[in-house]
């Protein structure tokens, strides 16, 4: 591995990680040349389908074009980047799990709403505001009570 800094090509692993589903290899790096560490991650390269853009267009789906969409809506929030990380892989392995050649890039879009909604409320909403292309504040209004609902919580039955 190149080290990013000195692009040098020796280099060394420090510390060797797995993300909890197993799918990801997380390696901190140490460049002989230069000391200084990096970050390297390893994942089984998948086939993932054509994304379809709202016009008709075509483009091959784009790892990182998702992630920075991600992380601009996570922008100063406590989200880990293994969380980010282990959002997409999940986002990745729903699309290859439909095994279609083609997907819609509003499917790509619920897919990261419903990952968002679990890592931070606040980056869904900024996501949502914008994915969603709210005309009023009243729909913006409903996504924030949406997040606000509280779970239900089951009731304990009276002892017999």
């Amino acid at each position: 591995m190149r080290c990013p800094y000195c692009n040098e090509d020796n280099t060394q692993v420090v510390d060797t990680r797995e993300n909890e589903e197993g799918d990801t290899v997380r390696r901190r790096r140490r460049c002989l040349a230069c000391d200084k560490r990096f970050t390297t991650y390893e994942r089984a390269e998948l086939q993932l389908p054509l994304v379809v853009k709202k016009n008709g267009s075509r483009v091959d789906y784009d790892r990182d074009k998702l992630k920075a969409s991600m992380m601009l809506a996570l922008r100063k929030r406590p989200v880990t980047s293994e969380a980010v990380e282990s959002a997409i892989g999940r986002i990745e392995e729903k699309l290859v799990q439909q095994a279609e050649r083609e997907v819609s890039s509003d499917r790509i879009g619920e897919l990261v709403m419903r990952e968002l909604k679990k890592l931070d409320k606040i980056a869904y909403i900024r996501f949502a505001s914008v994915y969603r292309n709210f005309a009023d504040v009243d729909e913006f209004s409903e996504v924030i009570r949406e997040v606000k609902r509280p779970r239900k919580t089951r009731t304990p039955r009276p002892a017999s």
